[in-house]
């Protein structure tokens, strides 16, 4: 099995384009100007994920202010990711489906855990013209500081 290099800081994120969980386009390049986190769960349903999303949700004003969009991304389908977005009431957090190819987006950026066909929990921040900031890979079972993102992206 060959294994991706994780990107690194410094590296320039391949423009994506992923539907959401309101099945609408969202592509990186849109965002030029703009700092991006992308947040990457494994799967919908699980309650870390949800806390996950939960921040961003909680936080959106914040990373507005920063002049930074937030974007959840998973590999679940995108009527798997709408009925989880309206149980967890995020109306504004894009969650992206990074359904198909399965894990694309995360297997270019190499976290895609191929044994189990999920995503690293993980947060990578890129700058106004989609390099790469910070990329931070957590524990499955553990749960993202966003205050530690939001105090870098405050620097």
């Amino acid at each position: 099995m060959a294994v991706n290099k994780v990107i690194e800081v410094g590296q320039k994120v391949r423009d994506f384009t992923l539907k959401d969980q309101h099945n609408q386009d969202i592509t990186l390049s849109s965002f030029k100007g703009e700092k991006v986190l992308l947040s990457f769960h494994p799967l919908a349903w699980t309650d870390i994920c949800a806390t996950q999303m939960k921040d961003l949700e909680r936080n959106r004003d914040t990373f507005a202010t920063l002049r930074t969009v937030t974007l959840g991304v998973s590999v679940d389908s995108v009527p798997c990711k709408a009925a989880w977005s309206d149980s967890l009431e995020i109306s504004h957090t894009r969650l992206l489906s990074d359904f198909w190819p399965h894990g694309g987006l995360a297997q270019s950026l190499g976290i895609l855990r191929e044994q189990e066909g999920v995503s690293e929990r993980a947060n990578i921040i890129l700058d106004e013209s989609g390099t790469v900031l910070v990329v931070k890979i957590y524990p499955i079972a553990q749960v993202p500081d966003i205050e530690e993102f939001i105090a870098f992206i405050q620097k």
